[in-house]
């Protein structure tokens, strides 16, 4: 029986536009045709571009919508479980107006931040004090009116809780536990617990960085550990970051790795019904594909 994988969270379509490769066999960590080895497998595409260093943002965006639908078309049974994000509110000029046309592209979620404070909201990394602003509070509002979640990986932690006072669902597509490692980056128990009691879903990050320690599969596992001492069998997945320049914990290197980690947790003790809800049922379930 081949191991099921569903990860919230890669980078894949930029690097895809940048080197002119297809999703289905891409040079860097993650590509259909290694998503393929599971089964079944789902995968969550991030629209992503740093708005410091893109001249015409608008046009890498499209161009990436654009790549997304083209091989949702190319490869029907590849692409069936694929869905897509957005990655930073200014991506779609702080506009709640746009939402409708991310929503048409395919677009599930959207953080209002990436690294960069916007007009929406601080970041977690540039004025981390700041929260909703008025238009970023009209951002949640519209997206939560066409069904379209709030991501809070890279969102300040003010940001967070604001949005959460207004009752949208809040997922964290690729944060691990800062209790386990201190980076802003990462979820603290009280924002865990919100995602957690407001039915929304997080996505452990593989990223070195946000993991923390030595970057082992011990260090790895321990913020699997403490999101399900904290009663989050139902809510936690995968949120990978493949493609965005990381280097992996735990020898993980792209999604075809993915069955060292599974591997582990069996060695845990983790129970194969726990480790398919972890790897597929939950983002499955969250987002409402079978």
């Amino acid at each position: 029986m081949k191991l099921a994988y569903f990860d919230a969270h890669c980078d894949t379509l930029s690097r895809c536009v940048g080197t002119g490769e297809s999703l289905r066999d891409a040079s860097g960590q993650c590509d259909l045709e290694r998503l393929s080895r599971y089964e079944p497998f789902g995968q969550v595409f991030a629209v992503f571009a740093d708005s410091a260093k893109t001249p015409d943002l608008r046009k890498s965006v499209e161009a990436q919508a654009a790549l997304f639908r083209r091989e949702k078309a190319r490869y029907p049974e590849l692409m069936r479980r694929a869905a897509l994000s957005i990655e930073g509110g200014e991506l779609l000029d702080c506009n709640p107006e746009r939402l409708q046309e991310a929503q048409a592209w395919g677009a599930r979620w959207v953080n209002p931040t990436w690294n960069h404070a916007n007009a929406l909201s601080g970041s977690h990394a540039e004025y981390p004090e700041r929260g909703l602003s008025d238009t970023g509070r009209a951002f949640v509002r519209a997206a939560s009116e066409l069904g379209i979640f709030i991501d809070a990986s890279h969102l300040s932690d003010r940001g967070f809780f604001d949005v959460a006072d207004m009752g949208a669902t809040l997922l964290a597509s690729h944060s691990n536990s800062r209790a386990v490692c201190p980076h802003t980056r990462n979820l603290t128990d009280d924002q865990f617990r919100v995602i957690r009691d407001g039915g929304g879903f997080v996505g452990v990050n593989l990223y070195r960085a946000f993991v923390g320690g030595d970057g082992s599969m011990e260090a790895l596992l321990r913020h699997f550990d403490h999101f399900l001492d904290m009663g989050g069998a139902s809510c936690i997945g995968l949120g990978s970051d493949w493609d965005g320049g990381i280097a992996g914990a735990g020898g993980l290197d792209g999604a075809e790795d993915m069955g060292k980690l599974a591997a582990a947790m069996e060695r845990r003790g983790y129970g194969q019904p726990l480790i398919h809800a972890i790897f597929y049922g939950n983002l499955s379930r969250f987002l409402g594909i079978a």
